[in-house]
């Protein structure tokens, strides 16, 4: 018997195992390797392999059995099954722990359709734990966090399936889900929220009206009810009623372990596929002593270029007197911003305002003179007035 050696074959059966069953790679490696090196010329050891495996081989005419092959063969076998009792045993070592325990709250404006996130908690880079995408909803997946609740639950939406059901599909699938804490809200304000009975006290939620607040490892078991009474009553748009629930959160004791990191995202309800436009609040705070105050400049910080961009718009439009009124707010949002104040003064110049315009100028050229060197480069791009007049009174600013 002469063996026709079946190389592409095993290659094919070992990815095909590695996709479809993790145990089954060792034992057919192991066959593989021993066809590879003891190669059989005087044994039918396809029908071993293979009982129909009659295009693996070819007849010869002097065939005869070999013991000493049948025994290397059981011998082969036997090593085969022990390596793959060790992969099984293998299955069971600890799972590594990531305690991202914290506070978080996801939530549905019914009014813009955004979706919206937010959370704070004592371990670094704490925005992994929160899952947005336009149009179809909002994951948090806190406490022994497993972080592929949030990308699996979008999916699920995706799909149809509701919060409720894409949360019980995540737990039936997750042998550990009594150490989850995860909250789903999807496209129709629908809420679905887990706290598993092993989950760090002090742990618990509560889910109110287009929301659900979310809390373990804490200080105090009253956070999430005093989360859910500020997000209630907070005033304004999705993303500051979330930074006040997180801030009642803290000033009720917050994390037991203190402060690290917190972050913020809030979507648009009707996607377009720019991210850049649906992606309407994205703020992290990655490691700080004082997470919430920076996540709180930073969404006004947000709030501020949100104004500006409305700004450049209006500039491009050549509607300078709206650009002017924008670029204000922008200025008090964020005080102290150069970037904004020089944009400022220069569409002053353009509605003919040089007079509110030179002081503007002079406080950010005392910041920084490299601003003043910009000033001439406007006048070739039409952002300025081509008046040497004009141009001369902002250069020569002391």
């Amino acid at each position: 018997m002469e063996l026709i050696r079946p190389r592409y074959q095993f290659i094919w059966i070992i990815f095909y195992s590695l996709n479809n069953w993790n145990k089954l790679p060792l034992f057919y490696i192991s066959l593989a390797v021993f066809i590879k090196y003891f190669y059989i010329e005087k044994i039918d050891m396809a029908n071993y392999i293979f009982p129909n495996g009659r295009h693996l081989y070819k007849s010869a005419k002097n065939q005869r059995k070999d013991s000493v092959m049948k025994k290397l063969f059981i011998t082969v076998v036997i090593i085969s099954a022990l390596l793959f009792s060790i992969s099984f045993a293998g299955d069971e070592t600890v799972k590594p722990i990531r305690p991202v325990n914290t506070y978080s709250i996801v939530a549905y404006d019914s009014t813009t359709g955004q979706f919206g996130a937010a959370v704070q908690s004592h371990w670094f880079k704490v925005a992994d734990v929160i899952w947005l995408e336009p149009g179809i909803g909002a994951v948090a997946t806190q406490s022994l966090v497993d972080f592929t609740y949030g990308p699996l639950g979008l999916e699920m939406m995706k799909n149809g399936k509701s919060a409720k059901q894409a949360l019980e599909g995540l737990l039936v699938s997750d042998p550990d889900n009594n150490v989850r804490q995860v909250a789903i809200i999807d496209k129709n304000g629908l809420i679905a929220t887990h706290t598993g009975d092993k989950c760090i006290a002090e742990a618990g939620h509560q889910i109110g009206k287009n929301y659900s607040v979310q809390a373990n490892l804490m200080r105090n078991n009253t956070v999430w009810s005093a989360m859910a009474e500020a997000f209630e009553n907070a005033e304004g748009d999705l993303a500051e009623r979330m930074m006040a629930a997180l801030e009642a959160a803290e000033a009720e004791g917050g994390d037991i372990r203190g402060k690290q990191s917190a972050a913020m995202m809030v979507v648009s309800g009707e996607p377009t596929g720019m991210s850049w436009i649906d992606n309407i609040v994205d703020i992290r705070v990655d490691d700080s002593p004082a997470p919430l105050p920076e996540l709180r400049r930073l969404l006004n910080v947000t709030r501020a270029y949100n104004y500006m961009n409305e700004g450049d718009v209006l500039i491009a439009e050549k509607k300078f007197d709206e650009a002017n009124k924008v670029y204000s707010k922008a200025a008090e949002l964020a005080p102290g911003n150069m970037e904004i104040l020089f944009w400022q003064a220069a569409t002053l110049v353009e509605v003919g305002e040089l007079e509110k315009a030179l002081p503007i100028f002079k406080v950010v050229f005392e910041a920084d003179e490299s601003w003043r060197e910009l000033v001439p480069r406007l006048v070739k791009a039409d952002l300025l007035p081509d008046d040497d007049t004009i141009i001369k009174q902002i250069m020569e600013l002391k």
